[in-house]
C-alpha cells in the first residue's frame, strides 16, 4: 500500500516523508578524494548543485554528471526547480572545461545533461556534439551517457549532438501519457518516444526515466513501459518524484519500496536489460552499469 501524504495545516503540500527516503551517506576513500578534488578545483556537477541523494555511492564507484548551456532553461516543467528564462549564450569554452574536470576527478564513467535551450536554432546540438568529442579526446577511456533535451523532435539535430557517439543516450519520458500535460511545459509524451525511437535506430544503447508519486496508476506505468520498449529503450530508471519547492507540482502519494520492486521486476520481465527501480533512484542512479 503507497502513503498518501496528508497537509496538516488544511490547506497548502508540507509532506512528511516516510523512513525509507532517509539518505544513507557512503563515506568512503574515493568519495573523500572526489570531494577534495571538486573542492579544491571548484568544479560544478550536478550531484552536488542538484543536491542528489546518490552522490556519494556514484562518486565512490567513479561516476558523475554535469549539466552544460548554463543553468537557465526556456521551458518551466512543473516537477523542476531549475530556473526558467532567457539564457546566457553558450560558453564556447564549456567543453573543454568540462572535458578537463573529468579528467581530473578521474572518472571511469561521466553523464552529461543539460538545460532545454529552445532560443538556440539547433536546441544546443552543436555544443552538445563538441562536448562528447572534447570528453572522447581528453579521457579516452572514459564511457559516456548522455540525458540529452527533445531538441524539439528534430531529427538533424539529435544526429549533430550524437556526432561523436556516447556510449548510451538517455532522454526521460518523466511520467506516465495521461499526466505528461500537467507535468511538463512544451514537451509531449509522443514527441518523446519519436526522439527514443530514433536514437535507437541510430544503434545507440536507449535508455529512459520517470518519476512515480504524481497520481499515476500501475497500470500506467506497464502501459509506459510498453511504450518504451517498442521505441527501442533498454535500460529504464524508476525514482519516487520529491516536490522541490512550493511552486512545483505536489507530490500525490509516497510509493512503497515493495511497489518499486514490483516495478522492477515487471520491468525485467517485460524485456528491459536493465531496470533501477527504488524511492531514491535518479537518471544516472548506476549510470555505469547499463553501458555494457
Amino acid at each position: 500500500m503507497n502513503i498518501k501524504p496528508k497537509c496538516s495545516c488544511g490547506g497548502g503540500s508540507y509532506l512528511r516523508k516516510p523512513s525509507w527516503l532517509k539518505i544513507s551517506r557512503q563515506n568512503t576513500e574515493q568519495f573523500a578524494r572526489m570531494h577534495e578534488l571538486v573542492e579544491r578545483h571548484s568544479l560544478h556537477t550536478i550531484c552536488s548543485s542538484g543536491r542528489c541523494p546518490n552522490q556519494s555511492e556514484c562518486w565512490s564507484r567513479g561516476t558523475a554528471t554535469f549539466m552544460i548551456l548554463g543553468d537557465v532553461c526556456t521551458r518551466g516543467c512543473r516537477f523542476c526547480n531549475t530556473k526558467t528564462g532567457v539564457p546566457l549564450p553558450p560558453d564556447v569554452d564549456e567543453p573543454s572545461k568540462l572535458a578537463e574536470s573529468i579528467h581530473i576527478m578521474q572518472l571511469k564513467h561521466a553523464v552529461v545533461t543539460s538545460v532545454t535551450r529552445d532560443d538556440l536554432p539547433d536546441g544546443g546540438a552543436q555544443h552538445w556534439g563538441e562536448c562528447v568529442r572534447r570528453i572522447r579526446e581528453v579521457n579516452p577511456e572514459t564511457t559516456i551517457e548522455v540525458l540529452i533535451p527533445d531538441f524539439e523532435g528534430r531529427h538533424a539535430d539529435i544526429d549533430t549532438a550524437l556526432a561523436f557517439r556516447p556510449d548510451v543516450v538517455a532522454h526521460n519520458l518523466e511520467t506516465v501519457e495521461r499526466l505528461t500535460p500537467q507535468v511538463r511545459a512544451k514537451a509531449t509524451y509522443r514527441r518523446s518516444l519519436d526522439v527514443l525511437r530514433y536514437v535507437a535506430s541510430l544503434g545507440f544503447r536507449t535508455k529512459t526515466g520517470i518519476m512515480v508519486g504524481l497520481g499515476e496508476t500501475p497500470e500506467e506505468v506497464a502501459a509506459l513501459m510498453d511504450d518504451a520498449l517498442e521505441a527501442g529503450c533498454s535500460v529504464i530508471t524508476i525514482g519516487q518524484y520529491l516536490q522541490p519547492s512550493k511552486q512545483n507540482v505536489p507530490v500525490v502519494e509516497y510509493v512503497t519500496p515493495e511497489q518499486f520492486a514490483a516495478y522492477r521486476e515487471m520491468a525485467l520481465a517485460k524485456g528491459f536489460k536493465f531496470a533501477e527501480s527504488a524511492p531514491l533512484v535518479r537518471s544516472s542512479y548506476h549510470a555505469e552499469r547499463h553501458v555494457d
